[in-house]
Protein backbone atom coordinates (compact mmCIF):
# COMPACT_ATOMS: atom_id res chain seq x y z
CA UNK A 1 0.00 0.00 0.00
CA UNK A 2 1.21 3.57 -0.79
CA UNK A 3 0.56 6.79 0.73
CA UNK A 4 1.35 10.73 0.74
CA UNK A 5 3.72 10.96 3.84
CA UNK A 6 3.66 14.44 4.51
CA UNK A 7 6.76 16.08 6.84
CA UNK A 8 8.36 18.91 8.18
CA UNK A 9 11.35 20.92 7.18
CA UNK A 10 13.28 24.41 7.38
CA UNK A 11 13.86 25.61 3.96
CA UNK A 12 17.41 27.42 5.56
CA UNK A 13 19.04 27.48 8.53
CA UNK A 14 18.14 30.00 11.20
CA UNK A 15 20.39 31.70 12.50
CA UNK A 16 20.51 34.98 15.12
CA UNK A 17 16.46 35.36 15.03
CA UNK A 18 13.83 33.73 16.63
CA UNK A 19 11.98 30.93 14.30
CA UNK A 20 8.56 31.66 11.99
CA UNK A 21 6.20 29.91 10.63
CA UNK A 22 7.81 31.11 6.50
CA UNK A 23 10.87 29.54 8.10
CA UNK A 24 9.34 26.01 7.82
CA UNK A 25 7.92 23.82 4.67
CA UNK A 26 5.48 21.40 4.65
CA UNK A 27 6.95 18.77 2.45
CA UNK A 28 5.01 15.48 1.08
CA UNK A 29 6.13 12.23 -0.63
CA UNK A 30 5.06 8.39 -1.67
CA UNK A 31 5.40 5.89 0.81
CA UNK A 32 4.91 2.44 0.75
CA UNK A 33 4.08 0.77 3.72
CA UNK A 34 6.02 -2.66 3.92
CA UNK A 35 9.35 -3.21 4.49
CA UNK A 36 11.43 -5.05 1.97
CA UNK A 37 12.50 -9.02 2.46
CA UNK A 38 15.01 -9.52 4.64
CA UNK A 39 15.23 -5.81 6.44
CA UNK A 40 14.83 -5.04 9.90
CA UNK A 41 13.49 -1.30 9.18
CA UNK A 42 10.13 -0.85 11.36
CA UNK A 43 7.49 1.75 9.69
CA UNK A 44 5.80 3.63 12.69
CA UNK A 45 2.42 5.58 11.93
CA UNK A 46 3.29 8.85 14.24
CA UNK A 47 0.31 9.55 16.89
CA UNK A 48 2.99 12.23 19.19
CA UNK A 49 6.07 13.91 18.27
CA UNK A 50 7.47 16.04 20.97
CA UNK A 51 7.94 19.98 20.20
CA UNK A 52 11.10 21.37 22.47
CA UNK A 53 12.87 24.78 22.20
CA UNK A 54 16.71 23.12 22.06
CA UNK A 55 15.51 22.06 17.95
CA UNK A 56 16.30 25.55 16.99
CA UNK A 57 19.62 24.86 18.26
CA UNK A 58 20.01 22.22 15.62
CA UNK A 59 18.60 24.21 12.72
CA UNK A 60 21.55 26.79 12.90
CA UNK A 61 24.28 26.42 10.31
CA UNK A 62 27.20 25.91 13.23
CA UNK A 63 26.03 25.60 16.92
CA UNK A 64 28.70 23.72 19.68
CA UNK A 65 25.59 21.12 20.92
CA UNK A 66 25.72 19.69 16.81
CA UNK A 67 28.89 18.43 17.73
CA UNK A 68 28.54 17.05 21.36
CA UNK A 69 25.55 14.96 21.53
CA UNK A 70 24.41 12.94 18.83
CA UNK A 71 20.43 13.43 19.32
CA UNK A 72 21.69 17.09 18.96
CA UNK A 73 23.34 17.13 15.39
CA UNK A 74 22.66 19.56 12.97
CA UNK A 75 19.51 19.36 10.66
CA UNK A 76 20.19 19.54 6.91
CA UNK A 77 17.13 21.79 5.10
CA UNK A 78 15.01 20.52 2.88
CA UNK A 79 14.68 17.05 5.62
CA UNK A 80 12.17 15.58 7.92
CA UNK A 81 13.37 16.85 11.24
CA UNK A 82 14.13 14.03 13.82
CA UNK A 83 12.62 14.31 17.18
CA UNK A 84 11.46 11.68 20.35
CA UNK A 85 8.00 10.28 19.46
CA UNK A 86 5.42 7.78 19.85
CA UNK A 87 3.25 5.51 16.89
CA UNK A 88 2.11 2.67 15.99
CA UNK A 89 3.91 0.01 13.79
CA UNK A 90 2.63 -0.39 10.34
CA UNK A 91 4.97 -2.82 9.35
CA UNK A 92 8.09 -4.41 10.96
CA UNK A 93 11.10 -6.66 9.55
CA UNK A 94 12.46 -6.49 13.07
CA UNK A 95 11.22 -9.74 15.10
CA UNK A 96 11.30 -7.96 17.82
CA UNK A 97 8.62 -5.73 16.70
CA UNK A 98 4.67 -6.36 15.19
CA UNK A 99 2.37 -5.09 13.29
CA UNK A 100 0.30 -2.31 15.68
CA UNK A 101 2.39 -2.52 18.46
CA UNK A 102 2.79 0.70 20.25
CA UNK A 103 5.98 1.79 20.63
CA UNK A 104 8.60 4.89 21.54
CA UNK A 105 11.66 6.52 19.84
CA UNK A 106 13.13 9.02 17.63
CA UNK A 107 11.24 9.50 14.83
CA UNK A 108 10.35 12.35 12.52
CA UNK A 109 8.26 15.25 12.30
CA UNK A 110 6.14 13.50 9.83
CA UNK A 111 3.03 10.86 9.65
CA UNK A 112 4.70 7.91 9.44
CA UNK A 113 8.91 7.11 9.80
CA UNK A 114 10.72 4.25 8.70
CA UNK A 115 13.09 3.23 11.21
CA UNK A 116 16.19 2.03 9.91
CA UNK A 117 17.21 -1.64 11.89
CA UNK A 118 14.01 -0.62 14.52
CA UNK A 119 16.94 -0.24 17.16
CA UNK A 120 15.80 3.03 18.45
CA UNK A 121 12.61 1.87 19.34
CA UNK A 122 11.37 0.38 22.36
CA UNK A 123 7.53 -1.31 23.02
CA UNK A 124 5.11 0.82 25.18
CA UNK A 125 2.81 -0.29 27.63
CA UNK A 126 0.37 2.56 28.50
CA UNK A 127 -0.22 0.87 32.07
CA UNK A 128 -3.81 2.53 31.56
CA UNK A 129 -2.49 5.90 30.96
CA UNK A 130 -2.58 8.37 28.19
CA UNK A 131 -0.74 7.91 25.68
CA UNK A 132 0.32 11.55 25.49
CA UNK A 133 1.91 10.69 28.83
CA UNK A 134 4.57 8.76 28.00
CA UNK A 135 6.39 11.41 26.15
CA UNK A 136 5.48 13.73 28.84
CA UNK A 137 4.91 12.95 33.02
CA UNK A 138 5.88 9.41 32.17
CA UNK A 139 8.77 10.15 29.50
CA UNK A 140 12.11 12.21 29.00
CA UNK A 141 10.22 15.47 30.15
CA UNK A 142 9.08 14.03 33.43
CA UNK A 143 12.59 12.36 33.43
CA UNK A 144 14.75 15.50 32.96
CA UNK A 145 12.72 17.74 35.61
CA UNK A 146 12.80 14.68 37.93
CA UNK A 147 16.43 13.70 37.51
CA UNK A 148 17.80 17.66 37.33
CA UNK A 149 15.72 18.58 40.95
CA UNK A 150 16.72 14.90 42.74
CA UNK A 151 20.32 14.14 41.07
CA UNK A 152 21.35 17.57 40.39
CA UNK A 153 20.03 19.97 43.21
CA UNK A 154 20.10 17.24 46.16
CA UNK A 155 16.79 18.87 47.60
CA UNK A 156 15.78 18.82 51.63
CA UNK A 157 13.39 19.66 53.20
CA UNK A 158 12.39 22.87 53.79
CA UNK A 159 14.91 24.21 51.08
CA UNK A 160 13.71 27.28 48.85
CA UNK A 161 13.45 26.81 45.42
CA UNK A 162 13.10 29.05 42.69
CA UNK A 163 11.74 27.47 39.27
CA UNK A 164 12.27 29.74 35.60
CA UNK A 165 9.91 29.15 32.47
CA UNK A 166 8.00 27.43 35.71
CA UNK A 167 4.81 26.66 33.22
CA UNK A 168 6.89 24.61 31.04
CA UNK A 169 7.34 21.35 30.04
CA UNK A 170 9.84 20.28 32.34
CA UNK A 171 9.72 23.55 34.73
CA UNK A 172 5.82 23.04 36.22
CA UNK A 173 6.43 19.42 37.12
CA UNK A 174 9.96 20.62 38.89
CA UNK A 175 7.97 22.69 41.11
CA UNK A 176 5.26 19.42 41.76
CA UNK A 177 8.72 17.59 42.73
CA UNK A 178 9.81 20.19 45.13
CA UNK A 179 6.40 20.30 46.73
CA UNK A 180 6.61 16.47 47.02
CA UNK A 181 9.75 17.20 48.87
CA UNK A 182 8.26 19.61 51.45
CA UNK A 183 10.27 22.68 49.77
CA UNK A 184 9.19 26.15 49.55
CA UNK A 185 8.71 27.03 45.75
CA UNK A 186 8.22 30.12 43.88
CA UNK A 187 7.69 29.88 39.84
CA UNK A 188 8.00 32.74 37.09
CA UNK A 189 6.03 32.80 34.02
CA UNK A 190 5.02 35.03 31.21
CA UNK A 191 0.94 35.30 31.23
CA UNK A 192 -1.18 36.85 34.78
CA UNK A 193 -2.88 33.18 33.58
CA UNK A 194 -0.07 31.15 34.16
CA UNK A 195 1.01 32.98 37.64
CA UNK A 196 -2.54 31.31 38.93
CA UNK A 197 -2.40 28.39 37.39
CA UNK A 198 1.02 27.62 39.36
CA UNK A 199 -0.39 28.84 42.26
CA UNK A 200 -3.72 27.22 41.79
CA UNK A 201 -3.55 23.85 40.41
CA UNK A 202 -0.06 23.13 40.40
CA UNK A 203 0.40 24.44 44.59
CA UNK A 204 3.38 26.58 43.93
CA UNK A 205 3.81 28.89 46.84
CA UNK A 206 3.76 31.93 45.20
CA UNK A 207 4.59 33.45 41.64
CA UNK A 208 5.51 36.24 39.34
CA UNK A 209 5.07 37.49 35.80
CA UNK A 210 8.47 38.61 34.90
CA UNK A 211 7.47 40.27 32.24
CA UNK A 212 5.95 42.83 35.19
CA UNK A 213 9.29 43.15 36.68
CA UNK A 214 11.78 45.75 35.33
CA UNK A 215 14.16 44.74 38.07
CA UNK A 216 14.89 40.73 38.24
CA UNK A 217 17.38 41.01 41.37
CA UNK A 218 15.03 43.33 43.44
CA UNK A 219 12.39 40.85 42.40
CA UNK A 220 13.50 37.76 43.41
CA UNK A 221 14.93 39.44 46.54
CA UNK A 222 11.61 40.21 47.19
CA UNK A 223 10.22 36.45 47.04
CA UNK A 224 13.38 35.32 48.72
CA UNK A 225 14.53 37.42 51.95
CA UNK A 226 16.38 34.60 53.26
CA UNK A 227 18.14 33.82 50.14
CA UNK A 228 17.71 31.17 47.53
CA UNK A 229 18.84 27.48 48.25
CA UNK A 230 18.45 25.80 44.66
CA UNK A 231 17.35 27.36 41.17
CA UNK A 232 16.16 25.45 38.27
CA UNK A 233 17.31 27.29 35.32
CA UNK A 234 14.97 27.08 32.06
CA UNK A 235 16.30 30.48 30.87
CA UNK A 236 19.53 31.58 30.98
CA UNK A 237 20.55 35.19 30.73
CA UNK A 238 19.49 37.96 33.39
CA UNK A 239 17.33 35.74 35.22
CA UNK A 240 20.43 32.95 35.86
CA UNK A 241 22.11 36.68 36.75
CA UNK A 242 19.49 37.67 38.90
CA UNK A 243 19.06 33.86 40.34
CA UNK A 244 23.26 34.02 41.62
CA UNK A 245 23.09 36.66 43.29
CA UNK A 246 20.07 35.62 45.52
CA UNK A 247 21.88 32.02 46.08
CA UNK A 248 22.61 31.34 49.44
CA UNK A 249 25.83 29.32 50.28
CA UNK A 250 26.39 26.16 48.86
CA UNK A 251 23.22 26.83 47.16
CA UNK A 252 22.91 24.35 43.93
CA UNK A 253 21.92 25.16 40.15
CA UNK A 254 20.98 22.67 37.78
CA UNK A 255 20.84 24.35 34.08
CA UNK A 256 18.52 22.30 32.17
CA UNK A 257 17.69 25.07 29.44
CA UNK A 258 18.98 28.82 28.25
CA UNK A 259 15.79 29.83 26.02
CA UNK A 260 16.83 33.13 26.09
CA UNK A 261 19.95 32.71 24.35
CA UNK A 262 19.43 30.42 21.41
CA UNK A 263 18.03 32.95 19.28
CA UNK A 264 20.50 35.40 19.60
CA UNK A 265 18.14 38.24 20.61
CA UNK A 266 18.78 40.86 23.80
CA UNK A 267 21.60 41.28 25.48
CA UNK A 268 23.77 38.54 27.12
CA UNK A 269 23.81 38.26 30.79
CA UNK A 270 26.44 36.96 33.43
CA UNK A 271 26.67 35.84 36.69
CA UNK A 272 28.53 37.31 39.35
CA UNK A 273 32.14 34.95 39.43
CA UNK A 274 32.92 36.48 43.07
CA UNK A 275 29.35 35.15 43.93
CA UNK A 276 29.88 32.17 42.48
CA UNK A 277 33.07 31.57 44.28
CA UNK A 278 32.54 32.89 47.86
CA UNK A 279 29.41 31.47 48.05
CA UNK A 280 30.51 28.11 46.91
CA UNK A 281 27.43 27.75 44.56
CA UNK A 282 27.27 24.43 42.58
CA UNK A 283 26.76 25.46 38.81
CA UNK A 284 25.31 22.26 36.29
CA UNK A 285 24.15 21.56 33.14
CA UNK A 286 23.14 18.07 32.77
CA UNK A 287 21.26 16.42 29.77
CA UNK A 288 18.36 14.03 30.27
CA UNK A 289 20.51 10.96 28.53
CA UNK A 290 22.61 10.81 31.26
CA UNK A 291 19.88 9.45 33.54
CA UNK A 292 17.94 6.93 30.92
CA UNK A 293 19.39 3.93 32.86
CA UNK A 294 17.04 5.16 35.91
CA UNK A 295 14.48 5.27 33.41
CA UNK A 296 12.29 2.23 34.91
CA UNK A 297 12.46 3.17 38.28
CA UNK A 298 11.43 6.97 37.64
CA UNK A 299 8.55 5.35 35.87
CA UNK A 300 7.29 3.48 38.45
CA UNK A 301 7.43 6.39 41.36
CA UNK A 302 5.94 8.47 38.99
CA UNK A 303 2.85 6.19 38.27
CA UNK A 304 1.89 6.17 41.71
CA UNK A 305 2.32 9.69 41.80
CA UNK A 306 -0.24 10.09 39.09
CA UNK A 307 -2.16 7.63 40.41
CA UNK A 308 -2.82 9.52 43.76
CA UNK A 309 -3.36 12.31 42.42
CA UNK A 310 0.08 13.79 43.57
CA UNK A 311 1.14 14.82 40.53
CA UNK A 312 -1.14 17.10 38.02
CA UNK A 313 -0.48 17.06 34.12
CA UNK A 314 -0.08 20.02 31.25
CA UNK A 315 -0.55 19.42 28.07
CA UNK A 316 -0.29 21.31 24.72
CA UNK A 317 -1.19 19.29 21.89
CA UNK A 318 -1.50 20.79 18.16
CA UNK A 319 -3.61 18.47 15.68
CA UNK A 320 -1.92 16.96 12.39
CA UNK A 321 1.42 17.64 11.06
CA UNK A 322 0.25 21.01 9.55
CA UNK A 323 -0.05 22.49 12.96
CA UNK A 324 3.84 21.65 14.08
CA UNK A 325 5.54 24.77 12.44
CA UNK A 326 3.28 27.05 14.12
CA UNK A 327 3.36 25.07 17.31
CA UNK A 328 7.50 25.46 17.22
CA UNK A 329 7.35 28.83 16.70
CA UNK A 330 4.77 29.59 19.56
CA UNK A 331 7.36 27.99 21.72
CA UNK A 332 9.84 31.40 21.53
CA UNK A 333 6.40 33.68 22.09
CA UNK A 334 5.75 31.75 25.42
CA UNK A 335 2.21 30.11 24.11
CA UNK A 336 2.67 27.15 25.50
CA UNK A 337 1.17 25.38 29.13
CA UNK A 338 2.76 22.51 30.06
CA UNK A 339 4.40 19.74 27.04
CA UNK A 340 3.54 20.75 23.80
CA UNK A 341 3.03 17.88 21.20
Amino acid sequence: MEVTNKYVTVKTHIDGSSPQESDFELKTAALNLSVEPGSKDVIVKNLYVSIDPYQINRMKRVCSSQKLVSTADGITPGQAISAHGLGRVVASGNPEFEKDDLVVGLINWEEYTIVKGGNILRKLDPMGFPLSYHLGVLGLSGLTAYAGFVEVCKPKKGEKVFVSAACGSVGNLVGQYAKLFGCHVVGCAGTKQKVELLKGKLGFDDAFNYKEETDLKSTLKRYFPDGMDIYFDNVGGKMLEASVANMNPFGRIAVCGIISEYTGIGERAAPDMIDIVYKRLKIQGFLVIDYLKGMDDFISTMSNHLSTGKIHVLEDISQGVESISSAFVGLFQGDNVGKRW
